[in-house]
């Protein structure tokens, strides 16, 4: 079984600044209210430290292109129990803007029991981050 979760939103900031932001990892407990902590290298294969509302996780980094997309995939306990694989694009748009993507797809034999709350809660929360990142985006 798989699903996806995907929000968007529109910053009034060029990719480079959102970038700038968004892999400034030592500010995220100043205003990100969904990725509270962000910590280690973030190049692909290497793994990073996340922290979340109530879990943190150390998911192996797949993509972290400048300007363009940073992804990770963590899993519970073994491959296949419950793997996410998340994903930041952003994407040029008109006047400047940026188009922002945010992401994760799930798989696993436990993905049943955490749909509800996937589409709730988590997706609560990373429309949550993009409003976060959009506002300080667009204040600096």
């Amino acid at each position: 079984m798989n699903k996806e979760i995907r929000s968007e939103i529109q910053i009034s900031a060029s990719p480079a600044k959102v970038w700038q932001v968004l892999s400034a990892f030592e500010h995220y407990p100043e205003w990100n209210p969904f990725v509270k902590k962000l910590s280690g290298e973030p190049a692909p294969g290497k793994k990073i430290r996340v922290s979340l509302p109530g879990m943190g996780f150390t998911p192996r980094v797949l993509v972290f292109d400048a300007e363009r997309e940073f992804r990770w995939k963590g899993q519970l306990l073994l491959p296949g129990i419950f793997d996410g694989e998340h994903y930041f694009i952003l994407q040029p748009a008109p006047n400047g803007c940026t188009r922002f993507i945010h992401g994760e797809k799930f798989s696993g034999i436990l993905l049943p029991l955490f749909s509800k709350s996937l589409d709730t809660s988590t997706l609560s929360g990373f429309r949550e981050m993009n409003q976060a990142l959009k506002q300080r985006c667009e204040s600096l």
